[in-house]
């Protein structure tokens, strides 16, 4: 992915809520085979200081993949949408996307059953506790031997990345009037309304004003 120094998302608590905010992920590796993608949830490794994600990929993927073989990429996608060069001022201008996106290489790290046991398990408090009755992998006994009985059908993983390339593109090289029209578009009811990337550019933009400012 080619960078822009105005668009480099670098700080790493800014890389960790994207990825909380946006768990689906595209695992891609170059294997003796020849390209191999898939999709999966991730969680970050919250024990962890550094940037390390959590996963697991249903068998047979991991022999697909080649998974510890080998460098992988792991894409996360934030929000992002198509921006009209009609809501720009009259000069000549050309459509653009805005987006937010991360990059991440390394070699994943297989997990030991009883680890890929617990990773499926935050998995699914992550994604259960917003309910109001949250059904958890073991909240019941019934529960509870099931998932022990599948998780042998899937291989867990920790990818702690060795590079990343991350962008956040959301019209910091435009004119304070031109974002307020591109937000006014975004949170509008148009054709190309995003409200989700609406708020990210809020997001950055009074990030870059406080900067400015300090």
């Amino acid at each position: 992915m080619r960078q822009n120094p105005s668009f480099t998302l670098q700080d790493p608590e800014e890389l960790k809520r994207l990825i909380r905010q946006n768990p689906w992920a595209t695992l891609v590796s170059m294997t003796g085979n020849g390209l191999v993608a898939s999709h999966y949830p991730v969680v970050l490794d919250e024990n962890r200081d550094d940037l390390s994600i959590l996963s697991h990929v249903g068998r047979p993927d991991e022999e697909l993949h080649e998974l510890g073989r080998h460098e992988v990429l792991l894409i996360i996608q934030g929000p992002h949408g198509y921006i009209s060069p009609g809501w720009y001022d009259a000069k000549p201008a050309v459509p653009t996307w805005n987006f937010v996106v991360a990059h991440l290489y390394g070699v994943p790290e297989l997990l030991s059953a009883e680890e890929n046991y617990q990773v499926l398990g935050d998995l699914v408090n992550v994604f259960e506790r917003v309910l109001p009755e949250p059904r958890l992998m073991e909240s019941t006994p019934a529960n509870a031997e099931y998932a022990q009985r599948i998780s042998s059908g899937t291989v867990g993983l920790r990818l702690t990345p060795t590079r990343v390339v991350a962008k956040s593109k959301l019209s910091q090289n435009k004119p304070a009037d031109v974002v307020d029209t591109i937000l006014d578009q975004l949170e509008g009811d148009g054709p190309y309304a995003q409200p989700a990337l609406a708020a990210e550019m809020r997001r950055a933009h009074e990030r870059l004003r406080n900067a400015r400012r300090g």
